[in-house]
């Protein structure tokens, strides 16, 4: 057996970190990949005017499951809006002298939030099915592909998991290495993977206040989700997925 993983953990020891590029002088990497200026933009609905029903939070740990089939139902803006807004949203824009940071709904290594968010959306009401990313900043959808095939790409990327292709939505998150490595150099890479469980954890309890299951997705084929994504798999790359829908009755 190769020794890979042990490896990477002697190699990301404090001591053994490169000098960083914000000690170097180097400017911040930007917050979140800007908006393409042709992008079709969809706003979502403001977090204060979303409703949703009131869940205990001890409620949401111990109901939780993965659930890997969903009632073929689509979810509404305002409950797409609730999921992003708990998972990455942005409470707070601090502008420093030297850069800038976000507090957002998730902790993160030195407020580095190093994720972009993509969507497959299958069944959303108002918004036509395709790839979309999540501008946190903005707090808006940005299409990246309508491509009637791109959810069954996504699915045989996945390893043919049929909840992909069954979900009324499945998050792929895309860490952005710089973002972290900025700071954090080699060690960085290790908060990236610390950092996207704290996101899926969310979507996962809050998925339950609004009746869906998630089934969180991390056995993919790397170089085919990055291909989907638009990700070079080296600068940034597909981290972790988790399929979402409605939970089926009965």
């Amino acid at each position: 057996m190769k020794d890979t993983g042990k490896q990477f953990i002697r190699d990301t020891y404090y001591d053994r970190m490169s000098k960083s590029a914000q000690e170097q002088g180097a400017p911040q990497p930007l917050l979140e990949m800007p908006i393409p200026p042709d992008a079709v933009v969809i706003p979502l609905p403001p977090f204060d005017a979303v409703e949703h029903p009131p869940m205990m939070l001890v409620d949401a740990i111990v109901q939780r499951r993965s659930l890997r089939q969903y009632r073929q139902e689509a979810l509404s803006m305002g409950e797409l809006s609730l999921l992003l807004q708990t998972s990455q949203g942005i409470t707070e824009l601090i502008e420093r002298r030297k850069f800038s940071i976000t507090l957002r709904t998730v902790p993160s290594a030195g407020a580095r939030h190093a994720f972009e968010t993509y969507l497959l959306i299958n069944q959303v009401e108002g918004v036509t099915p395709g790839l979309y990313r999540y501008s946190a900043l903005q707090h808006t959808l940005v299409e990246v592909s309508i491509d009637p095939g791109v959810a069954e790409a996504l699915t045989q990327a996945c390893m043919g998991q049929k909840q992909v292709l069954n979900s009324a939505v499945t998050f792929a998150w895309a860490a952005v290495v710089e973002r972290m490595a900025w700071r954090y150099v080699e060690r960085g890479y290790r908060y990236l993977f610390l950092d996207v469980g704290h996101v899926c954890q969310n979507v996962s309890l809050v998925a339950e206040a609004i009746d869906c299951g998630v089934c969180a997705i991390a056995a993919y084929d790397d170089e085919a989700v990055n291909d989907v994504l638009g990700l070079d798999g080296e600068n940034q790359f597909a981290i972790y997925l988790a399929a979402l829908g409605k939970k089926p009755t009965g």
